[in-house]
């Protein structure tokens, strides 16, 4: 063996000894459950070296494994999605303790990897400091004013289920898949805020929009882009990925072709929706000189692709479940229907007919108390070094508030896992308020539709419950009606069909 071969080996032998060497210091660091300051971490399950707890993890429903961590190791613990340290939060005290009472603590934004590329900092789901500030304030003031939470918007969400039931009624009574007519339905009343105009169901450039926003979701929480978000140099080239870059690529081709034409006939005067508004501001600060401003191209860009993601398929999903939870349980359905005969009769539903139909509100919260459509908030990260219910938390720690754990909380709820509209009803069957139905987050991280949210689930729901019957697909039994969720970003229903029968 020659010199230069001893020597190669020598230094691969060190190289290996080297590796192994930063892997242990790596694991132990890791598995310590106490700061290097010698303060106390939050609990967990033990790491491996660069892994962490990937192995324990079950990428389909990751929510189901934080939820047995929490049982194991308190409303508090840690666990490492691959080299990434997250302290997860469990229970409604907890979430609300940190998001409410301390929300400026864990008040910031941190994006996942995938998020952070597309988002780059912008919009009003992802940003954090000064930005985001301004683009909420300007968002919530703008879509306040084209209707949100009041009559206004009220009236378009009427006019909208008029369309919905309209394409219902064409599948006569037939089996049909509920997903893309109820995206259509919820997407264009964000379609009338944003750009100040609805879609037909059939125009090209609306379905290919809202379906590839319905992909993203998908994609998104898919097991492989949840590994690419722990590993991002490795693998940058997975199929997912370059498929989300087409698509989110695709989608903001399309929206500046929209912003071209709106700023082609814009209204200085008056605004058609926030887009409009949006340019107005844009256009002002341009004429005042202010350089480096908010009001940017990109930031437009990536306020309506939040605004799109966040208002169509959340809302759609939980509409979704509604028809499927009374197709399963029909006597419930029967109550919704009988409620709505006495009530309202065959006029059309209204916001405030809501305190009239304690049992139909009732049904609506239980929805999306059951089916949890965003299972943990987006995640938050600590401005600063803390003491949280005795754990130290260092300050820029990765915080992921577990929402599926209050609103299966069995300290909050007496079925938490059966579908129990009573939940929601007092001694007298009025409605009655829960403090622990928070499907929306907390604190200043909120999500800034809620109020629009709400108002769509109720008139959408009621009003299809008085013009259609729901039932399971011929050969399919109320039993065999699956209500496991599919793999997406947000819980929604397992791909299925249903038949809706006329019964006005």
């Amino acid at each position: 063996m020659g010199f230069v071969d001893v020597l190669l080996q020598s230094f691969s032998f060190v190289s290996f000894l080297g590796t192994l060497a930063v892997l242990l210091l790596i694991y132990l660091l890791l598995t310590s459950s106490f700061s290097s300051d010698g303060r106390k971490e939050p609990p967990g399950p033990t790491p491996l070296p660069l892994l962490g707890n990937l192995l324990q993890l079950d990428l389909q429903r990751p929510h189901d494994t934080l939820m047995e961590f929490s049982k194991k190791y308190g409303s508090v613990f840690t666990v490492y999605f691959g080299p990434k340290k997250v302290v997860v939060l469990a229970g409604y005290k907890t979430v609300k303790e940190a998001l409410v009472t301390r929300d400026a603590d864990f008040g910031e934004r941190d994006p996942t990897q995938i998020m952070q590329e597309f988002n780059e900092g912008h919009g009003v789901i992802w940003s954090n400091g000064d930005l985001w500030k301004e683009t909420r304030l300007f968002a919530l003031a703008t879509l306040r004013d084209f209707g949100m939470g009041k009559r206004a918007c009220e009236d378009k969400i009427i006019d909208e289920c008029q369309n919905l039931i309209d394409v219902l009624k064409n599948f006569k009574g037939k089996a049909f898949d509920t997903t893309q007519p109820l995206n259509y339905a919820v997407s264009n009343i964000i379609c009338s805020m944003v750009y100040g105009s609805r879609f037909e169901y059939d125009d090209p450039e609306f379905t290919s929009m809202v379906d590839r926003i319905n992909r993203i979701s998908q994609l998104a929480g898919s097991p492989s882009i949840q590994v690419y978000n722990m590993f991002p140099r490795l693998l940058k080239w997975i199929a997912y990925r370059r498929e989300l870059c087409n698509l989110f690529s695709a989608n903001n081709e399309q929206n500046l072709e929209f912003f071209s034409h709106l700023k082609e006939t814009l209204n200085p005067q008056m605004s058609r929706g926030l887009v409009d508004a949006f340019l107005i501001c844009q256009q002002n600060q341009e004429k005042s000189g202010i350089t480096n401003s908010n009001f940017n191209t990109k930031n437009l860009l990536t306020t309506v692709t939040n605004l799109f993601g966040a208002g169509t398929n959340t809302t759609s999903s939980t509409l979704r479940w509604g028809l499927l939870f009374m197709a399963k349980y029909p006597r419930i359905q029967d109550q919704v229907q009988e409620e709505l005969r006495t009530v309202i009769g065959d006029r059309q539903v209204q916001v405030d007919d809501r305190r009239c139909l304690p049992f139909t509100d009732a049904v609506i919260h239980e929805t999306q108390r059951l089916a949890s459509v965003v299972p943990f908030a987006a995640p938050h990260r600590t401005t600063r070094d803390i003491s949280f219910q005795g754990y130290f938390i260092k300050k820029g720690t990765t915080v992921y508030p577990l929402l599926t754990s209050i609103l299966h909380d069995a300290t909050e709820w007496e079925k938490p896992h059966t579908f129990h509209p009573a939940h929601f009803l007092d001694k007298d069957n009025k409605f009655l308020k829960r403090s622990a139905f928070i499907p929306f987050s907390a604190g200043r991280r909120i999500c800034l539709g809620e109020s629009l949210s709400m108002m769509e689930l109720f008139i959408f729901f009621s009003t299809l419950l008085q013009h259609f019957r729901f039932s399971p697909a011929p050969g399919v039994t109320e039993e065999e009606l699956d209500l496991t969720p599919a793999i997406s970003l947000i819980l929604e229903p397992s791909a299925h069909k249903l038949c809706a029968v006329s019964c006005l």
